[in-house]
């Protein structure tokens, strides 16, 4: 084949188990015959080539899979679109990234979206339209296969392109420290819109030959239905999806002794969690990355999740991390530096941003992450904290400037800061600081958030409070707020 990218991975795969089931989605199995001649037919029907973008909005199902690999079969690269974004932020996005079709999952509609649409009462026709002819279009590794838009400090949201070379040996990465087989059954409920779900569970149990299980999303009950019916091996979620399992009336009498890989990422694993799997015979896959690398960049192994516990692991085989300190050298065990990572998986910039790229990316390829982390003797790697001042809520990035930036929009905010407080549920939330101007009744400022913002965006409580502390230079200080607000976990908005 001269598709050396992630495209031609259905049918590579097809001819060696070409009867063997590559998808489940409600009840419908679909081949590795079939996915491949899908997404020849559908690659022919969508009138792409190489350089064009392909987007899609939806969530976990066929058509999503269906897409993603009949784009790298014509050499366009695919852009998924956060299904829980609120429609400024997806116009915003597909007008950066100027996708010359927009593929509609079955539940959504394309109302007030720029761009051709699929829809989805038509994907299924279009399809058929389709030659059947295979495509073997010269992709190189070294092509973009996707760009996925990840928000900014500054509140604009940012394409990373990642190459079919970055997926590549991210897959190669996790099969290093993940011993998937042939016989896998892997519950894909996360949504594909994420780096994990899409570069940690479908890519490798495609290349294995294994089944996928797609969920339009995750629900406790059915989760626990399908382990047990489908006696479905591995499954990637974030740790709240698993507490949520633990949590359940069916977790004690629950059939689970199918499961062989629990992997799990977005944020550190609670040990109390880690304690409550191990005593069901089920250990943790922890690690630690980023959208920009692919996403693995630490890794912690199954033997070590209790005595490293809190800790993100060492570097992924192929990969390298090295902590920096603030005047460029590198940080002892022990002592705090900012976590660069080097590789085959990381990113070769941001889609049409060099100077926001340039800022990240040294010339030999370190990719500066934003994070701050702290390395033990053994160069277990811990992340003690986040530069940046992401909130990570279920798994999901926050980025505080970006609902700030919604706030200011509001004439009776002065002045508003984002901090993060603990949530026994999500992990963490954000709470917004606001002083308003002078005169008139607080407004609730929540609910004018709505339709502006994801949901998962929204602060859970809201504070007015008289004044942010600043330093001499007029800029806002955090620190102090999380010390005066952070403990103080009641909406205060009247």
């Amino acid at each position: 084949m001269r598709n050396q990218g992630i495209g031609s991975w259905p049918a590579r795969r097809a001819r060696m188990t070409p009867e063997r089931v590559a998808l489940t989605y409600l009840g419908r199995d679909r081949t590795y015959r079939e996915l491949r001649d899908r997404a020849y037919r559908l690659a022919s029907a969508l009138g792409v080539g190489r350089g064009d973008r392909v987007a899609f909005l939806g969530a976990n199902q066929p058509s999503l899979v269906e897409t993603f690999f009949a784009a790298g079969l014509a050499g366009a690269a695919f852009v998924p679109l956060n299904t829980r974004l609120a429609e400024p932020e997806l116009r915003y996005i597909l007008e950066d990234a100027r996708p010359s079709v927009l593929v509609l999952g079955e539940e959504r509609d394309g109302g007030g979206l720029p761009g051709r649409h699929v829809e989805a009462g038509a994907y299924e026709a279009l399809l058929a339209s389709g030659s059947p002819e295979p495509i073997d279009e010269p992709v190189r590794q070294d092509d973009v296969c996707l760009i996925m838009y990840t928000s900014g400090t500054t509140g604009r949201p940012k394409g990373a392109m990642l190459t079919h070379a970055n997926l590549t040996w991210n897959t190669f990465n996790l099969l290093v420290d993940v011993p998937l087989a042939h016989d896998e059954v892997a519950l894909v409920s996360a949504p594909l819109f994420h780096i994990a779900a899409l570069a940690q569970t479908l890519l490798p149990a495609v290349l294995k030959g294994g089944r996928v299980i797609l969920e339009p999303s995750f629900d406790v009950e059915r989760t626990f239905d399908l382990i047990e019916r489908e006696r479905v091996t591995v499954m990637f979620g974030v740790p709240s999806m698993f507490g949520f399992l633990a949590r359940s009336p069916r977790w004690a009498g629950a059939d689970l002794s199918s499961l062989r890989h629990l992997l799990c990422g977005g944020a550190p694993v609670p040990e109390p969690l880690i304690r409550t799997y191990q005593d069901r015979g089920l250990t943790f896959l922890q690690g630690y990355g980023m959208t920009e690398t692919a996403p693995g960049a630490l890794f912690l192994a199954a033997e070590h999740s209790i005595a490293k516990a809190g800790s993100a692991g060492v570097p992924c085989f192929f990969s390298d991390v090295r902590l920096v300190a603030p005047d460029g050298s590198y940080a002892a065990p022990g002592e705090p530096g900012e976590v660069y990572v080097q590789g085959p998986n990381v990113m070769p910039g941001y889609w049409g941003l060099p100077e926001e790229s340039a800022k990240v990316l040294s010339a030999d390829g370190w990719f500066r992450s934003g994070d701050i982390g702290v390395a033990d003797e053994d160069g277990y790697v811990r992340i003690s904290d986040r530069m940046k001042d992401v909130i990570i809520s279920g798994g999901e990035n926050i980025y505080p400037a970006e609902v700030e930036s919604v706030l200011y929009e509001h004439a009776a905010v002065a002045e508003c800061a984002v901090i993060g407080v603990p949530d026994e549920k999500w992990g963490e939330v954000g709470k917004a600081l606001v002083v308003l101007r002078n005169g008139g009744e607080p407004p609730d400022l929540l609910a004018y958030l709505d339709g502006r913002l994801a949901r998962y965006k929204i602060p859970k409580y809201l504070q007015f409070v008289p004044e942010l502390p600043k330093n001499a230079a007029g800029k806002l200080l955090k620190a102090p707020l999380r010390t005066l607000y952070g403990s103080d976990l009641h909406d205060q908005r009247r």
